[in-house]
C-alpha cells in the first residue's frame, strides 16, 4: 500500500520492521524499505541518512519500548525478567536490531539514553534482589538467553503454559522472590 499522508517517519519504520522481521538487521535496505512503503528511493534517506541511521533509530526505540516494560514493574527482579521475555519474543524484529550493535551508531545519543534507561532498570530490579553486580548480569543473561532460544523455536512454552508462565518458572531459578 502506498504512502499518501500522515507522518512518513513512522511509516518507514514500520515497514523497516517488517523487513527486518523478514531478512534480520544486515539484510535491511533503504531501497526496499522505500519500495514496501510507496514513497521514492530517496525518502528513507532524508529522514535516517543512511542504513545505519534507520537501524540506530529502530534500536533506539527498541531499548526505549524496553525500558518502558522493565520500569513498570518496578524493581521486582522476576517481574523484570518476564517483562524483558514478553518484550523481547513480542517485537522480535526490534530485538533483533537491539542485538546488531555493529549496524548502529552507538554513539547516537537518543540510543544512548534509552539503553542506559533500559540498563538502569534492570540493575535496579537485580540490586533490590541481591547488590552483588554479578546477580544483575546473571539475570540478563538468563532472560536474554530465554528470549533467544524462544525466538530461534529452540524453546517452547509447555502445552499448559505460555510464554509469561514459562518466563516466571526460569527466572524463579535464580533463587530471588522479590
Amino acid at each position: 500500500m502506498p504512502y499518501h499522508h500522515g507522518d512518513l517517519r513512522r511509516a518507514l519504520l514500520d515497514t523497516a520492521l517488517d523487513a527486518v522481521a523478514e531478512h534480520g538487521p544486515a539484510g535491511l535496505s533503504l531501497r526496499d524499505v522505500a519500495r514496501r512503503a510507496g514513497v521514492s528511493h530517496a525518502a528513507p534517506a532524508h529522514h535516517f541518512g543512511d542504513k545505519t541511521g534507520l537501524l540506530t533509530a529502530l534500536s533506539a526505540e527498541g531499548w526505549a519500548l524496553l525500558a518502558e516494560a522493565l520500569e513498570a514493574r518496578g524493581t521486582d527482579f522476576r517481574g523484570q525478567g518476564v517483562a524483558y521475555v514478553l518484550f523481547a519474543t513480542g517485537h522480535p524484529a526490534h530485538f533483533a536490531v537491539m542485538r546488531a550493535p555493529g549496524l548502529v551508531r552507538d554513539e547516537d545519543p537518543a540510543l544512548a539514553v534509552a539503553r542506559d534507561r533500559a540498563g538502569a532498570a534492570l540493575r535496579a530490579g537485580a540490586g533490590a534482589a541481591d547488590p552483588d553486580p554479578t546477580t544483575a548480569l546473571a539475570g540478563w543473561a538468563l532472560v536474554h538467553g530465554l528470549s533467544a532460544l524462544l525466538l530461534e523455536g529452540s524453546v517452547r512454552p509447555g502445552p499448559d503454559q505460555d510464554v509469561a508462565a514459562l518466563a516466571e518458572a526460569v527466572t524463579g531459578r535464580l533463587g530471588h522472590r522479590s
